[in-house]
């Protein structure tokens, strides 16, 4: 194995593209195919499946996806590593085998346990284990929910143990993202835990394409300049012995592989430069990216440190019921209209016992002299929290009995439904040492992966941070995102915006003029928030992570974009004054 090791993927979420696993094998060599399908909302989904049916817990789309290409993926001698086990990955296997046996297809199915931590909470708890939340401090018995899941981030050791072991697919429940790239690659190479800038090096690799396509041009701000973004193609890190990598696609594909693509990825949903992984942690800001040729985009100079001695823990429960219902406000008068729907639901619904939350979102403008009816409209949205009997039927009928009797063109955005129990979220963390991070071998052995050696995560950057010197010159008033790239989304509670620039002379504006300041005038509902900033200069990019922004996580939040997946685009939109020697 002198090769770098080529590992794909084929899932960036529980829901992703079904044919992408027959992609990345049919479409060129790869050695590991890889597919991520949990977020902390899955992990509720799940939940919520499994409270319907016992064998609901896994993903089972993966099921799916493998059986069209098992027997290729058995001629051709590739793994596959997939967390789509979720809370059984033992069921998940279970079936893996069961599918394979039904298909005559021979290929040794492992699996790796010890996330679950739901039926330790109490005992680890009494242990002097706080669980504090991990964003607020708070105490886990103010909580006030009953926990459905609660699953800790594990390490790539038990993957890579189980491919040494003989194992030909790998199902996990929840590793941290990143780790079933990091895993692959620990196998592939024999690497040893404290490996820590190779491990960081497939740590960055995992995370630039753990979301499939988002690494080839999906979601990406600069998206008008990606040719045929129809149906791009998934990513292909290449990484080699010393952990830097190579992120390309197969030939032929959609899409396209780019220094700015790899770098919208490598900014999504992360905090500070030090990017925690069970692992290893990988430093964002020694990290260096090239474009080599087209469609090849080298990743290099990744340090990594001693992991952290404790890792994430996801806690979901059920919390109250929600619902909603949406208004179209066509021409004049919007802003009445708008008054008089919010005047009518405030008099039924204020001060009812039961209900905890009322929010009316105004979506859109009306365009003057409307062409079309759509130009001419806009919305407004009606959100409520409480308990079923308030927040249930009883509103729906409020917003049914509205359409005779209050604005002019008065209709809805489909029929009201009853709401659903919304999903409430607590981040904690546990010392790495107190879980049994465990590998059950295809033959039935069984594994234990010993914690790695932690310390401490060193303060401040592991880099200089000094900004270039910067002169102002004639502005003029223009969009931020003509010379800004963003790339926005959710950790928990809190949301984070990555802007960064490829003129390298738009480099020092840009370090320059967007602090945390400007970022909360540009963005108002950030003001009241606790909004941290962190430079990083090898990719010409600043990040910012709100505090708080997405209430406690996307399963409650009470923002139109619970996830923030827009927020960026919100910003690259606003005005600012544009140095006129960068507009060319």
């Amino acid at each position: 194995m002198n090769r770098p090791v080529r590992i794909a993927n084929c899932s960036g979420f529980y829901g992703d593209r079904l044919s992408a696993l027959a992609e990345m094998v049919r479409g060129g060599p790869v050695d590991v195919v890889t597919g991520d399908y949990l977020a902390e909302v899955t992990m509720l989904v799940l939940a919520k499946n499994r409270l319907k049916k016992p064998t609901g817990g896994y993903a089972t789309t993966f099921l799916r996806q493998l059986e069209p290409v098992a027997a290729e993926i058995a001629e051709r001698g590739i793994k596959v590593v997939v967390n789509a086990g979720g809370l059984d990955p033992a069921g998940l296997a279970r079936d893996t085998r069961a599918l394979l046996a039904e298909a005559g297809v021979c290929l040794a199915v492992a699996h790796v346990e010890g996330d679950d931590l739901s039926a330790r909470l109490t005992g680890l708890a009494a242990e002097g284990h706080g669980l504090a939340h991990l964003d607020t401090g708070e105490p886990f018995a103010s909580w006030g929910h009953e926990p459905l899941t609660a699953n800790a981030y594990l390490g790539g050791f038990g993957v890579a143990a189980a491919l040494a072991g003989g194992a030909d697919i790998v199902i996990t429940g929840r590793v941290a993202d990143a780790s079933l790239v990091a895993g692959a690659a620990a196998w592939w190479w024999g690497w040893s835990p404290d490996d820590y800038d190779a491990l960081a090096g497939a740590v960055v690799a995992g995370h630039v394409i753990e979301c499939g396509a988002q690494a080839t041009g999906g979601n990406f701000s600069g998206f008008t300049g990606i040719p045929d973004l129809r149906h791009p193609g998934f990513p292909i890190a290449e990484v080699d012995r010393d952990g830097s990598s190579l992120i390309t696609k197969h030939e032929g594909t959609g899409g396209a592989v780019t220094v700015d693509t790899v770098t919208a990825q490598l900014l999504y949903e992360v905090g500070a430069p030090g990017y925690l992984n069970p692992d290893v942690i990988a430093r964002l800001d020694t990290v260096r990216v090239e474009q080599e040729r087209p469609d090849r985009v080298r990743i290099a100079g990744a340090r990594g440190e001693a992991p952290p001695p404790t890792t994430k823990v996801a806690v979901t429960g059920l919390g109250g019921w929600r619902n909603s219902c949406t208004f179209v406000l066509t021409g004049l008068d919007a802003d009445a209209k708008a008054a008089l729907v919010e005047r009518a639901v405030r008099a039924r619904l204020d001060g009812v016992p039961g209900v905890t939350d009322l929010r009316f979102t105004r979506i859109g403008v009306p365009a003057a002299d409307p062409a079309d009816q759509m130009a001419g409209s806009s919305l407004l949205h009606v959100a409520v929290d409480g308990d079923q009997k308030s927040a249930g039927r009883a509103f729906s009928a409020l917003c049914v009995e509205l359409a005779l009797s209050s604005y002019p063109g008065i209709y809805g955005m489909g029929v009201p439904s009853g709401g659903s129990a919304y999903g409430v979220y607590w981040p904690t963390i546990v010392p790495q040492d107190v879980l049994r991070h465990t590998v059950m071998h295809a033959d039935g052995r069984e594994e234990i992966v010993p914690p790695p050696a932690t310390d401490e995560p060193a303060a401040g950057p592991a880099t200089d941070v000094a900004l270039p010197p910067y002169e102002a010159g004639p502005t003029v008033e223009g969009p931020l995102g003509r010379l800004v790239h963003a790339r926005s989304g959710d950790k928990g509670g809190n949301a984070n915006v990555g802007l960064w620039v490829a003129d390298p002379e738009a480099w020092p504006w840009l370090a320059a003029t967007m602090t945390v300041e400007r970022f909360q005038e540009l963005l108002p509902e950030t003001r009241e928030l606790a909004v941290d900033r962190y430079v990083l200069p090898n990719l010409r990019a600043v990040n910012f992570v709100v505090r708080g922004l997405l209430d406690g996580g996307a399963t409650e939040a009470r923002r139109f974009d619970t996830q923030a997946k827009a927020l960026g685009e919100w910003l690259r939109a606003r005005h600012v004054p544009l140095p006129e020697r960068l507009l060319r």
